[in-house]
């Protein structure tokens, strides 16, 4: 099995998982429930926002003609014939000379061209003083200001975030269409393996791998489909993919059981009920990683130490869930660093160290956070990104440039 699935790039093993993914179908939602999806379709304004002119602070809206030449010796005289609170219109025009008491928000009346701060004003009973002219359109926001009718304001593609959510509710949207969130199977295997509350025995050690895969699907935006363990059997590990399958799931994540061991059984069951499309990748932690697809189904298979199933998913299953919601799958970001501990390693594959960052006078460092062994589980809980060292380097030097993907 080795010699027929040669060892892959990153990259090219990204590029073979990606093939297998589409974007969802769309459905209607509440817009509310549209935060975190992926919008299906162009958003186009069919009104302008703001709908009409308005005042963008309180004060008095007057013409402008009417304060010209004002001086605080010789102030000009308005009589105050109105009043006008945000949610309020005044249809009918004002004459020269007069003003209309207006409250932020609130469309300016017909024939008024300005707003005077009540602080420039000196109010004597029913007028007031202006003491010096206002220029046209001063503290006034035009209708569609913020957005015109006729305007593509969201495109299809396009992540919604709260803002995005706000101007959709502006724009009268109740509902909205997004791509349909991917169910996705997480399945954990190994008769080692017991669920989290379960009673602990000696040999056995608990789920953690299903329930962190299981969050980075829900953090993705993905619905986590839970299929529990499976033993290390051809015919348990069957049963509990066809439970996934006939769910409806769009993907299948195993942990475990795709390395070169007698008991790994992911890559035996790949090969008879689907189709297998290469098992390893040139990266570490990581580098047993299954990929194929049962029943049309694509199939993740993780390796089974916490820290290379959590990385693998990462960097392969991160990407899938963001093509499945209609987005352009993207690496982790990422930030330039100085790594300050040394690499020493004996293979071509890239490495991923987990590491925490300090800023010092506008330079980041990134440290290590300790043992990096794929096992310990706290160096991921410790860390704030994973330090990238390239394949071509067999060694680091303390304080070496490197790329941090960040952990958000």
């Amino acid at each position: 099995m080795q010699e027929n699935y040669p060892m892959l790039s990153v990259e090219k093993a990204l590029e073979q998982i990606l093939i297998l993914f589409a974007p969802l179908p769309t459905e209607q939602v509440p817009v509310l429930d549209a935060l975190d999806r992926v919008l299906a379709a162009d958003i186009v304004a069919d009104m302008d926002i703001p709908p009409l002119a308005n005042t963008a602070m309180d004060g008095y809206a007057v013409r402008v003609a009417d304060t010209a030449g004002a001086t605080p010796e010789q102030p000009r005289r308005l009589h105050v014939i109105d009043y006008l609170a945000a949610g309020y219109v005044r249809s009918e025009a004002i004459a020269p000379g007069t003003a209309v008491r207006i409250m932020t928000g609130a469309p300016v009346p017909p024939g008024t061209e300005a707003v005077i701060p009540f602080e420039n004003v000196q109010v004597e009973g029913d007028e007031i003083l202006v003491f010096k002219p206002i220029a046209l359109y001063k503290n006034v926001r035009a209708a569609g200001e913020d957005v015109q009718a006729g305007q593509t304001v969201l495109k299809a593609g396009t992540y919604l975030r709260a803002q995005e959510i706000g101007m959709l509710a502006a724009l009268g949207h109740a509902r909205v269409t997004v791509h349909r969130r991917p169910r996705v199977a997480v399945l954990s295997t190994g008769d080692e393996i017991i669920d989290v509350d379960d009673p602990w025995q000696p040999g056995k050690i608990r789920d953690a791998n299903g329930y962190t895969i299981a969050s980075l699907v829900r953090h993705y935006g993905g619905e986590p489909v839970r299929l529990g363990v499976a033993g290390d059997t051809i015919a348990e590990l069957t049963a509990k993919l066809r439970l996934g399958l006939d769910a409806g799931v769009d993907m299948l994540v195993t942990s475990g059981g795709v390395s070169m061991g007698d008991f790994d059984v992911v890559k035996k069951v790949l090969a008879t009920e689907g189709e297998m499309h290469f098992w390893r990748v040139r990266m570490k932690p990581g580098k047993p990683l299954a990929f194929g697809q049962i029943q049309g189904v694509p199939l993740l298979g993780l390796p089974g130490n916490p820290v290379s199933s959590m990385n693998s998913f990462l960097l392969f299953g991160r990407a899938a869930l963001q093509k499945m919601q209609g987005l352009s799958p993207t690496m982790l970001p990422t930030r330039p660093a100085i790594l300050v501990d040394p690499i020493r390693r004996k293979d071509n594959r890239r490495h991923f160290m987990r590491v925490w960052l300090e800023e010092k006078e506008d330079v980041t460092y990134a440290h290590l956070t300790g043992d990096q062994g794929s096992g310990i589980l706290l160096s991921m809980v410790q860390a704030q990104g994973l330090a990238v060292i390239p394949e071509e380097y067999d060694h680091t030097p303390p304080h070496f440039p490197v790329q941090v993907l960040l952990f958000d």
